[in-house]
């Protein structure tokens, strides 16, 4: 048995395909780093917020990346990923929000769950981002 840390999404035949680009499930095996992100929220480090979900999927995902690099890990180590998108910006930020994270991953596929909220903590925001990863 290898060491090496392995990360297999689990797709079962007996239930339904997945809705997009995620896995249902991804396993993971022989981690012995993990990093629980709070949801990661759309602001800039001088404070300011971009308008419009595009702007701040992508500032999120900056973000997430800055706290990737801090933990030594990339985005390979990303398994499960919740977004949470205000419901007023679900028409057309769900689909841009879903883009965001699919470029971020360059194709992988994770375990993603997306929850519209009535609101998040400041007005402005209009979604945030949860990550897991392993190492």
């Amino acid at each position: 048995m290898s060491d090496a840390v392995t990360r297999r999404t689990i797709s079962p035949d007996r239930i339904a395909p997945p809705a997009a680009r995620y896995a249902h499930a991804v396993l993971v095996e022989n981690a012995s780093r993990w990093l629980h992100t709070s949801g990661v929220v759309p602001v800039a480090l001088d404070g300011s917020v971009p308008d419009g979900v595009p702007a701040q999927a992508s500032q999120v995902w900056s973000n997430i990346a800055a706290i990737l690099t801090e933990a030594d890990m990339t985005v390979e180590d990303i398994v499960s990923i919740t977004t949470y998108l205000v419901a007023t910006a679900v028409t057309p930020g769900l689909a841009q929000a879903m883009a965001a994270r699919d470029e971020f991953l360059g194709g992988r596929r994770v375990a993603s769950t997306l929850v519209t909220v009535p609101a998040l903590a400041q007005p402005s925001w209009l979604l945030e981002i949860a990550v897991v990863a392993a190492s």
